[in-house]
């Protein structure tokens, strides 16, 4: 069994999981009062949120979605989204995206969870530049 890598992201805590389907599987903790990646589109990523513990807001083409434990949201190629925790709790999510690749973005970019101040790190102002300059290298298209 392949290890599990766990990375800061953007100030999300982000688990991947090997799979042997054609899809990334990730489980992902927000702190509270964490924004989310800039808005974003993916050209070919299929993209699905179940939220299993707390409540994230989600912008999904400009429609803004309070999504509570047990719900979850579907997101199609090409379409603008975001997400944040603006509550006072943790929110615990499960992310998968289709096909398999968007993995990479989480490990290139991410900060290992292991390294003294994790998620300060993964939203200073240098990495966030860093993936500006780069999400389009993983079919990430940023539009802020």
């Amino acid at each position: 069994m392949k290890q599990n890598i766990t990375k800061w992201v953007l100030g999300h805590k982000v688990t991947a999981y090997p799979t042997t389907g054609d899809y990334d599987l990730m489980m992902g903790e927000t702190p509270p009062h964490v924004s989310g990646p800039p808005p974003h589109f993916h050209n070919s990523y299929k993209e699905s949120f179940l939220v299993i513990e707390g409540e994230m807001e989600f912008m999904v083409n400009g429609e803004v979605t309070l999504v509570k434990a047990g719900e979850s949201v579907d997101i199609p190629p090409q379409t603008l989204h975001t997400f944040g925790n603006k509550g006072d709790k943790s929110c615990k999510w499960v992310n998968i995206h289709s096909p398999k690749g968007f993995a990479s973005f989480f490990e290139k970019m991410g900060v290992p969870a292991e390294e003294a101040n994790a998620q300060e790190k993964s939203v200073a102002p240098d990495l966030i530049q860093e993936v500006i300059k780069n999400a389009a290298n993983y079919d990430m298209v940023i539009k802020m």
